[in-house]
């Protein structure tokens, strides 16, 4: 008698046990690269969020500034100047230059996440500044 050519049954079940695993990677790697794209536009939102913030705040109240809020979008944001310290022999006058920080946070997921911009700007007299 021939053998009969072809594959067998133990053949077949390892070659779709392969394909399964095989696919199964597939998809994981094709859901992080998504969830990737996801964490990326909100970072992008965040730090875009941020850089307004700081050019609104081109001037603040020569005795600092607190300012917070939220968006319809679940970003937490705040603002917080307070003067630049000086050196003992410096000309300025006090509150001229301030320390500004603007934070914007989120959750994603369970993970909170944080994009934070420092930067100095100018100190004006509260009746000055305009919001």
């Amino acid at each position: 008698m021939r053998r009969a050519s072809g594959f067998s049954l133990l053949e077949m079940l390892v070659a779709i046990a392969i394909l399964g695993l095989a696919l199964g990677a597939l998809y994981q790697a094709a859901s992080g690269a998504t969830r990737n794209v996801r964490v990326d536009e909100r970072y992008a939102y965040a730090v875009e969020l941020a850089r307004s913030l700081l050019a609104d705040s081109a001037i603040v109240s020569a005795n600092g500034e607190q300012r917070r809020g939220e968006t319809a979008g679940g970003f937490v944001w705040r603002v917080d100047a307070r003067p630049l310290a000086r050196a003992r022999d410096s000309r300025l006058p006090p509150g001229l230059l301030q320390e500004i920080e603007v934070g914007v946070s989120w959750t994603d997921g369970g993970r909170t996440r944080e994009v934070t911009l420092n930067s100095i700007v100018e100190g004006a007299p509260p009746d000055q500044v305009r919001r």
